[in-house]
């Protein structure tokens, strides 16, 4: 079945369903015996997992934070051709402007005056 092995659906419901969550925080922390809190990663942890992840596939972890999650999500929504304002509610900025250096970096070289020079 396609997208079966990466399917963020399925593995948001398969961690639900293995967390016995059905309200609070969706994100929580698990100890080393497997006991899995009732609250919320914090964001230092959220940024330490996101640097071990991209140190576990060769990547360097101190050009990756937290951050990174919400940057790229906005890059690549904005690559995509999403709606700024779908965007800006799915990220929760405020301003278009702020949003919108996310969105620069998205299209850089999109249509670029240069393009049919190179």
């Amino acid at each position: 079945m396609r997208g079966e092995i990466a399917c963020p659906v399925q593995a948001l419901r398969a961690w639900l369903d293995r967390a016995e969550i059905t309200a609070g925080p969706i994100f929580r922390s698990v100890s080393r015996s497997g006991r899995i809190s009732n609250s919320r990663l914090t964001d230092r942890s959220v940024a330490n997992i996101v640097k071990s992840r991209a140190a576990r596939v060769g990547l360097d972890p101190d050009t990756f934070s937290g951050h990174s999650l919400r940057a790229g999500f906005a890059t690549s929504a904005a690559a995509r051709g999403a709606n700024l304002f779908k965007i800006m509610d799915q990220t929760r900025h405020k301003s278009v402007d702020t949003l919108r250096g996310y969105v620069r970096s998205a299209e850089a070289f999109k249509d670029h005056a240069g393009a049919g020079l190179l």
